[in-house]
Order: structure tokens, then C-alpha cells, then sequence
């Protein structure tokens, strides 16, 4: 990924991590407090992901997961799962959750008896994927993080550190 970075950005970190086998939305950002802020599970931030699978998929126990479930011996929190529709022996889901362990929606699927074959993260808290093409990347402007993220901004300092580095 950071290999394919326009040229001239300052150096960046990921806002939490996609597996090799995974696509989607990715978070960039220079301000490390930021990054924290956003993957902290006690900010709840959710995380939406698209999500094809192969196997027989039972409403009555996507309902259950929004209960959590425990895994070989790991706690997972609840997830919202809905059904998008289905072609043959593979579904469409849209799941939501906080956690966003690592492969937590591929390890509960297998457990669910169910092999996810494409996973999309969607949107991340406030940040939707939204018509950006693959590759490609946008920046999101200070007013608008201060905007969608008013709790990591309450402090004035910042955002002018924000604004700073957004000019440079």
C-alpha cells in the first residue's frame, strides 16, 4: 500500500490493518494520537465490511451474533449481520462491529460453518469507502475530520496542528 502513495506525502500510518485477502476502505494519517484514537475499542467506532460467502447461511444464528460469540476460547463482541441476498451457495453480507479483532469476521464465518471468499471494508466510524476507485486515494480536509471525529478534536490544539500539517 504505502509503496503506491502519491508522491510527496508525509510519512504516514494505517488506522488499524486489511489482511492480504482483504480490500477496501484503508486510513492513512500522520498524527499517531489520531490513529489511536480511532482503533481504541472504547471509542466504538464501527467498522462495516461487505462480504460474499460460500455455505449455507442461517438467519436464525446471524441473529445470535449480535449477542458476541466466543471462538476457540476468544470473546468477540457483537456484530450486526444482515443478509443481501444470495445466488447459488453463496450470500452477500453486510456485517457490523466495534472490536475488528484480528480476522474476527473470517474466524466467526468459519465457526458459522461459512467461508467468506471476498471481504470489502465499507466504512470505518464516520468514513465511508463511498465511489473512490481501487487504488486510488483521497484526503480528508481538517473541517471535515473535525467534523465527523468532534471527540478527539475538543482540544483547539489539535486541529491547528492538523490545519499545520494539512498546508505543508
Amino acid at each position: 500500500v504505502f509503496a503506491h502513495l502519491p508522491p510527496g506525502l508525509p510519512r504516514v500510518v494505517s488506522v488499524g490493518r486489511l489482511d492480504i485477502n482483504s480490500e477496501g476502505l484503508l486510513l492513512l494519517t500522520n498524527d499517531g494520537g489520531l490513529a489511536r484514537y480511532l482503533e481504541l475499542p472504547a471509542n466504538a467506532l464501527k467498522r462495516c465490511y461487505r462480504m460474499r460467502l460460500h455455505g449455507p447461511v442461517k438467519a436464525a444464528r446471524l441473529a445470535r451474533l449480535t449477542q458476541g460469540i466466543t471462538v476457540d476460547g476468544v470473546r468477540y463482541g457483537p456484530i450486526e449481520a444482515r443478509m443481501e441476498g444470495a445466488r447459488g451457495a453463496n450470500a452477500w453480507l453486510v456485517v457490523r462491529l466495534k472490536e475488528g479483532k484480528n480476522r474476527e469476521i473470517r474466524k466467526v464465518m468459519a465457526h458459522l460453518g461459512l467461508q467468506v471468499s471476498r471481504l470489502i471494508r465499507t466504512a470505518y466510524g464516520p468514513f465511508q469507502l463511498g465511489y473512490l476507485p481501487p487504488g486510488s486515494a483521497a484526503e480528508v480536509p481538517p473541517n471535515t475530520l473535525k467534523e465527523k471525529l468532534p471527540g478527539y478534536f475538543a482540544q483547539g490544539s489539535r486541529l491547528q496542528s492538523v490545519n499545520q500539517n494539512w498546508q505543508q
